[in-house]
This record gives C-alpha cells, sequence and structure tokens, in this order.
C-alpha cells in the first residue's frame, strides 16, 4: 500500500501547483522541444519538469520504470513514450531525436536529476534567436550528497541544445548490450555547424542514494570497457585531441592514462589534492574516491576480457605481458 500513498500525495502537490493553470501561456516563450530520458526517477522528476514550465513541448522517455515516474510526469500534462532497449544502435536519446515528431526547432537534452534555473530560461530564450549559430554547450552545477561540488575536477560542459536536425549523437561502438545503459553514456552529440557556450548552467543533482548510483556505474564501466577494448570503427565519433574541444581533451588523456601504472590512485589524487577536492568535504571525497574505482572497474574488466579472449586462443594467461598487467595495476 506505500505505493499508492507515496504516488498520491506526489501527484496531489503536482495537481495544486499553478504549472496547470499557466503552462499554455509560459509555453509561449521558450520555443524549445525538451526530451527527458528516465528510468525509475520518482525523486528527482517533479524537481526536473516544475523547472520545465517555460518549454514549450516536453518528452518523457522512459525504459519502463517500475515506480511513480510515468505517473508523476503525466501529472504534469507532458508526453511520456517507451524505449525498449534490445542492444546495438540507437540507444535512448538518439532513438527519441530519429523517432519523436518535435514541433519546434531547438532541442534540448536532460536528464531527470538536471533542472533549469530562471536565469539560465532567460538565456535559452535569446539564445535561440541566434541564426548563426547551430548548438550550445551547457555547463553543470553538480551537487553530490546535498553539497555542491565546487572543486574535484566536476565542472564540465554538455553540448545539450541544439538545432533540430543539426546534431546527432556519435557511436563509440555499435556492439553494445542490455548489460550496459541503455542511454549514450560518454558519447557526444555532434553538431553540424558553430557552436558556444552559455555563460548560465543547469543544476545537476547527481546522486539521489549511493545504491543507484553505483547499480549506474557499473553499467557505465561495463560499457566503457567494450568502448576501449575496440579498435575504431567508420562510424562517426569524436577523435581524441589534446587541443579540441573539452569533450575530445578528456578523452585524450583517458586514452593516454589506462596504460599508466597506478594511474587509478594517480586520478584520485588529482581530483582530490590538484583539483581542491578536499575543500568539497565529505561529499568531495566520497565523490573523488568513486571516480578513481569506477576508472579501475573499467581497467579491471579490460583486463577480463583480455583473459577471456586468451583463454579462446589457447594462450596461458599467465604469459600476459607486463603492459597488459598495466590495466590491473590500480
Amino acid at each position: 500500500m506505500l505505493f499508492p500513498i507515496r504516488f498520491h500525495k506526489v501527484a496531489t502537490q503536482a495537481l495544486n501547483s499553478t504549472h496547470l493553470v499557466d503552462r499554455e501561456v509560459m509555453r509561449a516563450r521558450l520555443p524549445v522541444s525538451v526530451i527527458v530520458s528516465v528510468r525509475n526517477e520518482e525523486k528527482n522528476l517533479a524537481r526536473c519538469l516544475e523547472s520545465l514550465r517555460a518549454a514549450g513541448e516536453i518528452f518523457i522517455v522512459d525504459s519502463s520504470s517500475t515506480d511513480a515516474t510515468s505517473e508523476i510526469a503525466r501529472s504534469f500534462g507532458v508526453q511520456v513514450v517507451q524505449f525498449r532497449y534490445q542492444g546495438g544502435w540507437p540507444k535512448k536519446r538518439q532513438w527519441a531525436l530519429d523517432t519523436l515528431a518535435l514541433e519546434h526547432d531547438w532541442v534540448l537534452l536532460l536528464d531527470a536529476d538536471e533542472s533549469l534555473t530562471p536565469e539560465l530560461i532567460s538565456e535559452i530564450e535569446s539564445a535561440v534567436k541566434d541564426p548563426a549559430i547551430a548548438g550550445y554547450y551547457i555547463g553543470l552545477d553538480m551537487y553530490f550528497l546535498g553539497r555542491r561540488l565546487r572543486h574535484c575536477g566536476a565542472t564540465f560542459y554538455k553540448l545539450s541544445l541544439f538545432r533540430r536536425g543539426k546534431g546527432r549523437f556519435e557511436c563509440r561502438t555499435p556492439n553494445q548490450d542490455t548489460s550496459m545503459c541503455d542511454m549514450e553514456v560518454h558519447e557526444h552529440v555532434m553538431v553540424e555547424g558553430a557552436t558556444t557556450k552559455l555563460r548560465e548552467r543547469l543544476v545537476h543533482r547527481n546522486v539521489s542514494n549511493l545504491s543507484r548510483y553505483i547499480q549506474k556505474h557499473d553499467e557505465y564501466s561495463n560499457w566503457e570497457a567494450r568502448v576501449w577494448s575496440e579498435p575504431d570503427g567508420d562510424h562517426a565519433q569524436l577523435k581524441p585531441d589534446p587541443f579540441g574541444s573539452q569533450a575530445q581533451r578528456r578523452r585524450w588523456l583517458k586514452q593516454k592514462f589506462f596504460k599508466t601504472p597506478a594511474s587509478s590512485v594517480l586520478l584520485f589524487l588529482y581530483r582530490y589534492v590538484f583539483c581542491l577536492g578536499f575543500l568539497d568535504g565529505v561529499p568531495g571525497l566520497i565523490y573523488c574516491g568513486f571516480q578513481a574505482i569506477q576508472f579501475f572497474h573499467v581497467k579491471a574488466k579490460l583486463y577480463e576480457a583480455k583473459v577471456a579472449s586468451r583463454s579462446r586462443l589457447g594462450t596461458d594467461v599467465h604469459e600476459m605481458s607486463a603492459q597488459d598487467q598495466n590495466y590491473v595495476r590500480h
């Protein structure tokens, strides 16, 4: 009986809010189609949708949530569509871009744990009027365990806002399966045309509980291990580049870093000491620790894949080179 009581409380609060009264008036302010990707996000979704009252159109792309996610979405009067991932490509967001009949010329991609500020809404309202720009990077103010992370190397930008038909996700590998996240993880939008950054930032509440955080990042590490164990294909993707965009620089550093012994420990020290993560208190310590642990998980799964591959070929795993062993030296 807990589920009906919880949902009734949430839905009643939503229905009593002013968004159902003034929504049509507010929609004219922001001619943008918003796509929010969700799965079991009842703790975050209402806050996200409340921040989107000015949006012209909102699609919730759900993955068969088992909590009140879909009911909360419908209580806000937005459209809910279901995505059932069977492996391969495209994944959730690209499928939505390919499939949904979007009304507006601009698309904004959000997660349920992200929300807009009034200042960001005003800036987007002006930005979409610029005919010379095809896409905008938006920065994130990350909140972790109730605290905003001002250090830890947690500041980054995503190309979240772009003209419809001008942006597509890169495909790091088409060989993906259901053990991985059903949504693009570190695959980035590639835009045809000029891009720039917005000044205002999204609010990103990164974790509702640590068990869910660990579960998601286990799926992420499955994906990363697959990507880094395969040679580059002929599919479109961002190339690692020390002088490129932030995403390209990060990819170049990660590529160089994977085979460095003790790289997981070095990553923790970089984030916690060099990036002053210790100034973010206990949440900063936990965040930096989890980032290093996830990196170690990827390296361990890369090593596991090598062991499995050599076993299939009948090679003695004890004969693996010192370079191969570096994958699991932290």
